[in-house]
């Protein structure tokens, strides 16, 4: 009978271990998520600035010439 239990018992905690992993994939989605996004964001503000640096260049160089 105690090895009915015992299986029982290990079932029941493989189960919860399960949820466990679900939640722990979970978090490391959602972490590195706002990682990306971080990066994302600032690499594209300072792409932004240098290609609108390029840009008021090329006109100033146009109305000079």
């Amino acid at each position: 009978m105690s090895a009915v239990v015992a299986l029982f018992h290990n079932l029941v905690f493989l189960r919860h271990e399960d949820g466990q992993d679900l939640m722990e994939y979970g978090l490391l989605v959602s972490l590195i998520a706002i990682v990306a996004i971080t990066v994302v964001t600032a690499v594209g503000t300072t792409v932004n600035t240098l290609f609108w640096e390029t840009f008021t260049g090329v006109l100033a160089a146009a109305a000079g010439a």
